[in-house]
């Protein structure tokens, strides 16, 4: 009986923080600058997490080393589910395998709380731009190595590695122009400043849509659902060639499982 007892009252403090949560604000870290992908879709979790769980969601950009310090951050705080990260790959596949040491163990000093969408890029330039095509693209970089440039969210990021795919597919000397996020980037392509850049669907179709940015191949195999005229890379003649990235939210290893099973089951609904 005195057993019995016990396991109850263990069962009730095991479930109490999953009641009681939240009790405060929750702060979202995003490891990018404001305006981009990942600010965007920051914000929308904070809207819709906050409408359900009845306490103010706050998004806090953390900007820099592709996301490293966000997540560094993020690492090193509480684990009582108050500071979480809302993060793509760079910071977490990318970073480790990129660079010799980073502040943070992806696998260790984090627990998982949902992956919450897969997202593609597709190639812009100006729309007064005179490259017009992939081909006057590549026509380009090939008449002047190093003279093409293109923006991306940082070191590592994910429309960096597509740079580089299609500097690699094509044989061509391409210049890379880090930013600590994709909307300073998109606001120097936009201002002439870079030749072209692999940004994300949802920050360039606006772009595109008002007739400010050229749209020439989506990064993935299959076309964007808000882009269909837009063709893959592989249908615009540049084979092999796959790129997507994943978002969602991680929090500090040691976040109790009540908690993290509590976000999860709030991220899937929303």
């Amino acid at each position: 009986m005195r057993f019995a007892a016990l396991a109850l009252a263990v069962i009730a403090s095991a479930a109490a923080p999953a009641q009681d949560y939240p009790a405060r604000p929750v702060r979202l870290v995003v490891p990018y600058a404001a305006g981009g992908n990942a600010d965007i879709f920051g914000r929308t979790l904070a809207q819709k997490l906050g409408g359900e769980l009845k306490q103010p969601f706050v998004v806090e950009n953390r900007a820099g080393a592709n996301g490293g310090i966000g997540a560094d951050f993020v690492a090193k705080s509480a684990p009582d589910g108050y500071t979480l990260l809302v993060t793509a790959n760079g910071p977490i596949v990318v970073n480790p395998v990129l660079y010799a040491k980073v502040p943070y163990d992806p696998v260790r000093d984090f627990a998982p709380v949902a992956q919450c969408t897969v997202y593609q890029y597709v190639l812009v330039t100006l729309a007064g731009s005179p490259i017009k095509s992939i081909a006057d693209l590549v026509d380009a970089a090939r008449a002047r190595p190093g003279a093409v440039s293109y923006g991306s969210t940082g070191v590592g990021g994910g429309n960096h590695l597509a740079g580089e795919l299609f500097a690699l597919a094509t044989g061509t000397r391409l210049t890379h122009v880090p930013y600590k996020g994709s909307a300073p980037a998109l606001a120097d392509l936009l201002g002439g400043q870079l030749t072209f850049m692999f940004d994300t669907v949802i920050t360039s179709v606006p772009q595109i849509r008002a007739g400010k940015l050229r749209a020439f191949a989506v990064s993935s195999g299959k076309r964007a659902s808000s882009l269909p005229e837009v063709p893959t890379m592989q249908e615009a003649g540049i084979g092999n060639f796959d790129i997507s990235q994943w978002q969602g939210v991680l929090a500090p290893v040691g976040t109790p499982k009540v908690i993290v099973d509590r976000l999860n089951a709030e991220l899937i609904k929303a």
